[in-house]
């Protein structure tokens, strides 16, 4: 058995971690999943967090599209999807020059100026307010997000910075969610390979961690299901600005 697997610490910090992270998965908590890899990171470097991690979000993946089946919005994603792939090209293409500390003061800073437009909108227009649909911004978006997700697994926030002023019913956003990060995590398995992420260690820590993503899933799953609209998109939008400080905190700390 690795050193990493006889460390109490690398358990303190990864069960919390995936649990988080599955709650995420299943709907509950928006981004607030991006906290896996830097709460990982509390007992490892970040790029070995990032590997064990991404086996256990397709996994996750699996999980919430069967959960979600059938309940999605078609036109996000194909309007967000062929932007993704062009980001996790990006991703791989420039992943020895881009730093994780970089990416997150990047979304940071777009999560913040998200979120002040969100409560712009609503002293303006009120809590009914919502977007039209837009493809070219989907296609941005949705680059950024591939981009982000391949980097540091943070693809959430440019996700829900397109999808949540559109306002979709909770249980779409979160059955569209689903797909897209299912399709863009599987796409990265490649490139992490290609960089000679998946190594025994790395890939064993993966499989103990395993049993908790199937149950944490299912249970932000089950929240989402039972929350009305009026406290869901609340909650979202402040979770996202909890990401945000965390996100530009982690980037300047970094980066300094």
């Amino acid at each position: 058995m690795s050193g990493l697997l006889l460390d109490p610490w690398f358990y303190a910090a990864a069960i919390p971690a995936v649990i988080l992270v599955g709650l995420s998965k299943g709907g509950f908590g928006g981004a607030v999943g991006f906290i896996g890899v830097p709460l990982m990171a509390l007992a490892m470097p970040p790029v070995q967090a990032a590997a064990i991690l991404l086996p256990i979000l397709c996994l996750m993946d699996i999980v919430s599209v069967w959960t979600w089946w059938g309940v999605y919005d078609r036109k996000m994603l194909t309007d967000m999807m062929p932007g993704a792939v062009i980001g996790i090209g990006l991703g791989w293409l420039t992943a020895a020059l881009v730093t994780a500390e970089m990416v997150r003061l990047i979304v940071g800073a777009v999560a913040i100026l998200f979120v002040l437009r969100w409560v712009y909108l609503q002293m303006r227009h009120g809590a009914g307010h919502s977007a039209e649909p837009n493809r070219a911004a989907a296609a941005f978006w949705g680059t950024v997000a591939g981009f982000t997700s391949f980097v540091a697994h943070v693809g959430g926030p440019p996700f829900q910075v397109y999808a949540l002023p559109i306002r979709p019913d909770p249980k779409v956003l979160s059955g569209t969610a689903a797909i897209f990060f299912a399709a863009t995590n599987a796409l990265k398995l490649i490139p992490y390979f290609a960089l000679g992420q998946f190594d025994t260690t790395n890939l064993t820590a993966s499989a103990v961690l395993v049993p908790l993503a199937p149950l944490s899933t299912i249970a932000g799953a089950w929240l989402v299901r039972r929350m009305r609209p009026e406290l869901f998109y609340p909650f979202t939008y402040a979770t996202v600005a909890v990401v945000a400080v965390k996100l530009l905190w982690d980037g300047i700390s970094g980066l300094l």
